[in-house]
């Protein structure tokens, strides 16, 4: 299977539902919102699937994407589409394996924003985004956006973060999280390896 993107490029995705690719709805939501902060960011995309979201981040001039996935198909599919859609001064890199065994290994980098998009009743919504803050994985003026069900959803509670911003498109819901009084307006901070 195919999925269309940014610029009408296509990539590749995994037959079914497995890893469930955003909807060409929400991934124009999310990068109109998103559309000041990406040309030079540093993305993070956890629980990628086919890796659509890293895809349209580089293809809008993200300057590093880093992805973590648990399915080793899924890994190939986003490597084969990314190496695709990169330029040569871009920098990306897929990670396998489970989100909260990996995050620890991330510890010491800072991302401006991160897509967490894992299955839907999964529960790792509130240990996830609690790692982010333990590994200080956000950058103080980066946004993290949680996609998920608009139903049966209680938006975890991070005691430094608060939500700046929640959409619905459909059955698919966006909660956006910043900082606390890190505000829309601050500058980004340069790119960190």
């Amino acid at each position: 299977m195919s999925l269309r993107i940014y610029g009408n490029r296509l990539i590749k995705t995994l037959p079914g539902q497995d890893t469930r690719p955003t909807s060409a709805r929400v991934r124009e939501a999310v990068f109109n919102i998103w559309q000041e902060k990406i040309t030079g960011c540093r993305w993070l995309d956890l629980c990628a699937g086919s890796g659509s979201m890293g895809a349209e981040a580089l293809c809008r001039g993200a300057s590093s994407v880093l992805a973590v996935e648990q399915s080793p198909r899924a890994c190939a599919i986003i490597q084969q589409n990314w190496q695709q859609v990169a330029s040569e001064e871009q920098e990306w890199k897929v990670l396998r394996g489970s989100v909260l065994q990996q995050l620890p290994k991330l510890s010491g980098m800072q991302f401006d924003l991160i897509y967490l998009d894992p299955p839907y009743d999964s529960g790792l919504y509130q240990p996830i985004l609690e790692a982010i803050v333990q590994y200080q994985l956000l950058d103080i003026s980066g946004e993290v956006a949680a996609e998920h069900r608009p139903q049966r959803w209680t938006s975890p509670e991070i005691p430094t973060w608060e939500i700046c911003r929640e959409k619905v498109y459909g059955n698919t819901a966006l909660t956006f999280y910043r900082g606390v009084g890190s505000g829309e307006n601050n500058s980004q901070l340069a790119i960190r390896n």
